[in-house]
């Protein structure tokens, strides 16, 4: 064990990996059985952890994992030489070799991407999973859905490149229901263009944790991307699986460093950007910025002490965030535990409350917790 091991915590993150199995477990129960199960893990599993949550999801079994590159998808290979991957972000020429050697399915935009695939698995013996993206509407990857055609006879008549699946990607799942609807639609009416299409034996898929609503029987679709919603946060409340109330996977702790006493007039932390009206008691908390507390959350996030919650006064600093204690009626000293995102005592702020407080969202917050906040994983047996 190193020495930095072995220092006590100052500001870290628990991840509850129970939680997360049965969040997977609560979800596949709310869809039909025909419905696949497409985990998507990029950004080092939304900041939790790619190895640890990996492993917990294909314990579970999930069908796919879905990362952002080639890099993310080497590193789950260290986990298992031959479960399904799909690269969601365009793959650089550079890395097309890779594809076939590790067995990863790359998603199709373009004619010009199927010639690269197509060359490399033929150059390896060996053909390329590929995923077509359709785009309906969101404007960023994908063949616009008027030239789809085209590039889905570019696969079927290459030799290097298999078809593994068919997806597009909703841009206002959780905004626009109407235009949702318009993208579903445009997606669907796209497939039945492509002559001799058969869907079985592929990934159809468009939905995810925000805009879920696919039922076999009444379309193709066969599997849907899970992110958010694994990890207890539901992104948008009328979606289908509104209904499921996952267990929350992540949390986020500093600790108390100083407790002290204020007159009333002291203005609190660079800029003075608020003045304390009264006598007060603030305690100094071993996290800021450079931790994962956003500086914009300044004068509006609040924290849970004793059970109590505690506004944020001032800026927030890079290494620590200043509160008002004043009125927590238990005495409170260095080294107490402070829960960012949580629960405690009975108490609970939300990632949704706490990203609020930073005109963020729960993506970007949980990929901003920066690499010096150790993860600790909680299972059945304890951290």
């Amino acid at each position: 064990m190193t020495a930095s091991a072995q220092l006590p915590r100052r500001c870290w993150v628990e991840i509850d990996l129970a939680a997360l199995e049965r969040n997977l477990k609560l979800i596949r129960a709310s869809l039909p059985p025909e419905i696949k199960y497409v985990a998507v893990v990029k950004a080092d599993a939304y900041g939790h952890g790619l190895h640890h949550v990996a492993a917990r999801l294909m314990h579970a079994g999930a069908d796919l994992f879905a990362v952002a590159n080639v890099a993310e998808a080497l590193s789950l290979r260290e986990l298992s030489g031959d479960w399904p991957i799909l690269l969601l972000s365009p793959v650089l020429p550079e890395e097309d070799r890779y594809l076939a050697d590790h067995d990863l399915a790359a998603t199709v935009s373009s004619a010009e991407e199927v010639a690269r695939f197509d060359a490399a698995g033929r150059a390896a013996g060996k053909p390329i999973a590929v995923h077509l993206k359709i785009d309906t509407g969101m404007g960023r990857l994908g063949v616009w859905h008027e030239q789809a055609g085209a590039v889905y006879e570019r696969i079927r008549a290459a030799q290097g490149v298999c078809l593994a699946g068919v997806f597009t990607h909703f841009s206002s799942a959780d905004e626009d229901p109407v235009f949702t609807a318009e993208q579903r639609r445009l997606f669907l009416a796209t497939l039945q263009r492509f002559p001799g299409f058969d869907p079985a034996g592929l990934f159809i898929h468009a939905d995810n944790s925000a805009g879920l609503e696919s039922t076999p029987g009444q379309s193709v679709f066969n599997a849907v991307r899970v992110g958010l919603l694994q990890f207890g946060i539901l992104p948008h409340p009328h979606s289908l699986l509104a209904r499921v109330h996952p267990e929350p996977v992540f949390s986020f702790h500093t600790r108390v460093g100083l407790v002290k006493q204020l007159p009333a007039g002291t203005g609190i932390s660079y800029g003075r950007t608020f003045k304390l009206k009264r006598p007060s008691t603030v305690a100094v908390l071993t996290a800021g910025y450079g931790d994962g507390l956003a500086r914009a959350s300044s004068n509006r996030a609040e924290v849970l002490i004793h059970g109590r919650r505690c506004p944020v006064l001032g800026r927030v600093t890079m290494d620590q965030t200043i509160v008002d204690i004043t009125d927590i009626a238990t005495p409170v000293h260095a080294g107490d535990a402070v829960v960012l995102v949580g629960r405690q005592n009975g108490v609970h702020i939300s990632i949704t409350e706490f990203s609020a407080w930073a005109d963020s969202i729960p993506w970007e917050t949980l990929c901003s917790v920066t690499k010096r906040v150790p993860r600790f994983y909680r299972t059945p047996l304890g951290i």
